[in-house]
């Protein structure tokens, strides 16, 4: 089995999507996954970590296995919260392509792709950003500072008008893409960033 899903591939069940390098893992993940949860009423959101995104150096990259493991640890058992490996089961390494994936080995299942904004600011530097909007609903969550340039930006400007009422966010999983939501949420100060750079900082300081 390549994907949590305890129902199976039958069940019409509704899961955000939340990719990611998760360099670490922290509670900001944890946040916005039950935020999306909550908010979209989804059934479940898998957070996949993806073995090297390929906007990011290899440099710093902690091992797949280490940050699945601190997924895993961040999401603390939360049963309706799955971290999961399966981009490297599905051998893919691009949004696109694992989409094209998930839909095929489960075709029943509604999914939403789960952003933070600074993803959509630089969303047209992804490969066939367009075909990850063209294939799932998208939930476009806010997170400081990048709100307001990310809705500025090409790839928010140019889907415009598919952009749907933040008021109808929990039916956005039934929507016919493209459809995306701007959630504004409680944000969260965790930074995988930051994190790393306390940890750099402690170790020179050994």
């Amino acid at each position: 089995m390549l994907a949590p899903n305890p129902w199976g591939d039958r069940r019409r069940v509704r899961i955000g999507l939340l990719g990611g390098s998760f360099n670490p893992a922290h509670a900001g993940h944890r946040h916005v996954a039950e935020t999306a949860l909550r908010r979209l009423a989804l059934d479940q959101v898998w957070l996949l970590v993806s073995p090297q995104n390929p906007l990011k150096p290899l440099v710093g990259m902690a091992p797949q296995s280490q940050r699945l493991a601190g997924a895993r640890a961040v999401l603390g058992g939360h049963p309706r919260l799955i971290a999961t490996d399966m981009e490297s089961r599905f051998g893919t390494a691009y949004s696109a392509h694992t989409l094209e994936k998930l839909r095929l080995r489960f075709p029943k299942a509604r999914f939403v792709w789960l952003m933070g904004a600074d993803n959509l600011g630089q969303m047209t530097h992804w490969l066939h950003w367009r075909r990850i909007f063209a294939a799932v609903p998208i939930a476009i969550l806010a997170r400081a500072p990048y709100s307001r340039k990310a809705l500025a930006a090409p790839a928010a400007q140019a889907m415009a008008g598919s952009r749907r009422k933040t008021a109808g966010a929990w039916a956005l999983a039934a929507q016919k893409p493209p459809a995306w939501v701007f959630l504004h949420t409680r944000l969260h100060p965790a930074s995988a960033t930051a994190i790393r750079a306390r940890h750099h900082e402690f170790i020179l300081k050994e």
